[in-house]
């Protein structure tokens, strides 16, 4: 590990300072559960840190308002996912999070930390002698043409198929959150479907952040569909594994059974949270069934391009969106 300066600042005003007078080689601490590991690993290698885990700017969180859901980026996974409103009214937010990592992770991970968690392509982290083009721009990339089982089939571009890992920002995709941002440039708002890129040519730049911009705070509307919704995750072992697939899905129906709001967005499939507007289309104005689940999950992997080896991701991604439509569904009609 590299020797590195250490900064404690005494507020949100102060961090943004000094992030930005670090230059590029600085990074914020959150809980530190992803940066950690990739300094280990000579993936992240800071000339600085600047520890925000204190700001009590950044800690809170609110369920309770009428209009919104408010998370503080600083606020604990764990706190998150207990919260009573949240199980109640939004299961498909506190599956997210409870299906994440380990309990001994999620106390100290936050959440708005785990929006940027990089990619667990396993020749990402490993470094040379596999070519890496998010780890070193130009070089490659090893899993065109090699052993690519946990790779993504949607977004992926020549450059990169690296599957976006986490779970809890899918979930927010499915619900329309924004993000409070703070800069350099002072305050701004983005919707968080906006914050990550596909790789394109330029894998290495996975979001869209400015440099020194923290995330401050996510928002999520209140919606009476979050009651029936779910999220749906398939993965090799039950606990303490990423996504092979999985989707966030909330439904409204009316008296007919009829579907009249829809939200679906899916995980581990894709090089970003990725939200599958026409598989919703497919099922606004019609009765929820078997069948039109199929349809929807059909439609949410129209556009997959397996490779080698992760072509049974296509099937799977299909099943999941149907599994999950189908608990939605039933909560939806309790």
């Amino acid at each position: 590990m590299r020797p590195f300066s250490y900064t404690v600042p005494a507020t949100l005003a102060d961090a943004v300072e000094a992030l930005a007078a670090g230059g590029p080689g600085t990074r914020a601490l959150a809980g530190g559960t992803s940066l950690y590991d990739l300094m280990k690993l000579g993936v992240e290698t800071p000339t600085a840190l600047v520890d925000i885990r204190g700001l009590a700017e950044l800690a809170g969180f609110d369920t309770t308002g009428p209009g919104e859901l408010v998370f503080g980026a600083g606020a604990r996974m764990a706190d998150v996912a207990g919260d009573p409103v949240l199980l109640r009214d939004y299961p498909v937010l506190a599956e997210s999070l409870t299906k994440a990592a380990s309990p001994q992770l999620r106390n100290m991970a936050t959440v708005g930390g785990n929006l940027l968690q990089r990619t667990r392509c396993g020749y990402f982290r490993a470094g040379p002698p596999f070519p890496c083009n998010r780890r070193r721009p130009g070089s490659g990339c090893a899993a065109r043409g090699g052993p690519d089982r946990d790779q993504a089939v949607l977004g992926t571009s020549e450059s990169c198929s690296a599957a976006y890992p986490g779970d809890w920002a899918v979930a927010l995709t499915a619900l329309d959150a924004r993000l409070d941002l703070l800069g350099p440039r002072g305050p701004r708002t983005m919707a968080l479907s906006e914050l990550h890129r596909e790789p394109g040519d330029t894998p290495e730049h996975e979001h869209d952040l400015e440099p020194g911009e923290l995330v401050v705070r996510i928002r999520v509307p209140a919606t009476a569909t979050g009651r029936a919704s779910t999220y749906h995750k398939v993965r090799d072992r039950e606990s303490y594994a990423f996504a092979l697939a999985s989707a966030a899905v909330a439904v409204g129906l009316d008296d007919r059974r009829r579907v009249v709001d829809c939200r679906i967005a899916l995980g581990g499939l894709a090089t970003r949270p990725w939200r599958a507007r026409e598989a919703e289309r497919t099922l606004l104005g019609r009765p929820l069934t078997e069948d039109g689940a199929r349809r929807a999950g059909e439609a949410a992997l129209a556009g997959a391009r397996p490779g080698l080896r992760n072509a049974f991701k296509t099937e799977l991604g299909v099943r999941t969106v149907v599994a999950a439509l189908r608990v939605a569904g039933l909560r939806a009609a309790s």
